[in-house]
């Protein structure tokens, strides 16, 4: 029998799933996943898009997923709905906030 954490069972799944062609609709599959793991299911797609495997819309509040080279992020907190570059999410923004606060010298979470 092997063990496998839930991020790791779910990646399993995911490297199986994706190698079947289609479109994939993803709710924020991030969730049970780590940062590590976070950027392996990044690779994940882009190697799966690249090869014309696959075709995923995600919804996501992670900064790595959002993070997808040639990926198209809109914004569905506006009226009408709203492409942005990655730097202008609320999801970046606050990532970069927290780590710059961190190396500040103040050491000050704000």
């Amino acid at each position: 029998m092997i063990a496998q954490s839930h991020g790791q069972s779910i990646m399993s799944f995911f490297k199986s799933r994706y190698r079947i062609k289609g479109l994939y609709l993803l709710d924020e599959p991030e969730t049970a996943l780590s940062p590590k793991t976070q950027v392996e299911l990044l690779k994940l797609l882009q190697e799966m898009s690249s090869l014309g495997h696959a075709q995923f819309i995600i919804a996501t509040h992670s900064p790595i997923l959002l993070a997808c080279p040639g990926s198209v992020i809109y914004s569905f907190d506006h009226s009408p709905v709203k492409i942005l570059r990655y730097e202008d999410t609320e999801h970046y923004q606050i990532y970069k906030n927290f780590m710059g606060t961190l190396l500040s010298t103040s050491g000050k979470i704000e």
